[in-house]
Parts: structure tokens; C-alpha cells; sequence
């Protein structure tokens, strides 16, 4: 049976092979939108979740986790959703039409449009984007936290 610190240290290792993952994709010329540094906060706080419930031992800190957790699969999901044209993202994220707007106003728009749009998708495997792939992996990553809080040992 494993014990409910190994999980701990799995789990902890698991937002920081994400984030890991993630800077690579950045590396490797896949810049992030707005949104997809969103996702990236829950996993740096579970990282320090972990590293603290690791030194102490508490179970609320698995708890704090998987809040973490369920905070960037929630992003992830209406990220997804942005990419999917399903609902529309935050403004500064995405673009607007530019039908009847003046020469001024599309020049501010222009002016002021983010490098990396949230509302694009970068990447795809199998189908799934890296707000997808976020989305689910943190989904799962949550429900063992909840696993991890739940356990007597």
C-alpha cells in the first residue's frame, strides 16, 4: 500500500512535471496566452502545497491541493472553450470583429491585441490541446488530492 506521503510527493511531483512541461512547449517556440499563465498559478501553489505538507505532515494541505487543482482544471475548461469558439474569452486575450469601427479605433485595437492569442490553438494531439490536456490531467490530480486528504495513515 503506498502511504499517503509518497502520494503527497507524486502529486507535488506531477504540478511541477506540468510546469515543466509547459516551459518546454515555451521553449520550444509555443509562447502562452494570458489564460495559459492562468493555469499555471494552481500548479505553482500545489507545488508549494506539496512541499509543505511533505514537511509537516497535515492532511489539510491535501485539501489545499486539490483545491489548487480544481482551480486550474476549471481555467483550463473555459480556456478549452475560448479555443473551441464556444463562448468568448477575456477581452484582452482575444480579438474582437472590426466592422463599423473607425480608422482610430481599429488602430487601438491593433495597438493594444495581445502577441498570443488565447482564442488559437497553438497545438493538438489526438485532437486535444494543451487547456485540454490541463484541464483533464488537473481533473484527475484533484481527485487523488481528495484521496491523499481523505486517508487515515
Amino acid at each position: 500500500m503506498v502511504s499517503r506521503q509518497t502520494w503527497t510527493a507524486l502529486l507535488t511531483l506531477a504540478s511541477a512535471a506540468m510546469l515543466i512541461s509547459a516551459w518546454t512547449f515555451q521553449y520550444f517556440g509555443y509562447p502562452p496566452c494570458k489564460m495559459c499563465y492562468w493555469q499555471r498559478y494552481p500548479h505553482m501553489a500545489a507545488v508549494a502545497i506539496g512541499a509543505v505538507a511533505l514537511a509537516t505532515g497535515q492532511r489539510l494541505f491535501a485539501w489545499a491541493g486539490a483545491l489548487a487543482m480544481f482551480v486550474t482544471s476549471g481555467i483550463g475548461v473555459y480556456h478549452s472553450g475560448v479555443e473551441r469558439k464556444l463562448w468568448e474569452g477575456p477581452t484582452s486575450c482575444t480579438s474582437s470583429g472590426t466592422g463599423g469601427l473607425s480608422s482610430d479605433q481599429l488602430f487601438d485595437q491593433i495597438m493594444s491585441a495581445p502577441l498570443v492569442r488565447c482564442d488559437e490553438i497553438p497545438w493538438e494531439l489526438f485532437g486535444l490541446t494543451m487547456a485540454n490536456l490541463n484541464a483533464l490531467f488537473s481533473l484527475a490530480f484533484a481527485l487523488l488530492w481528495i484521496r491523499v486528504a481523505m486517508r487515515r495513515d
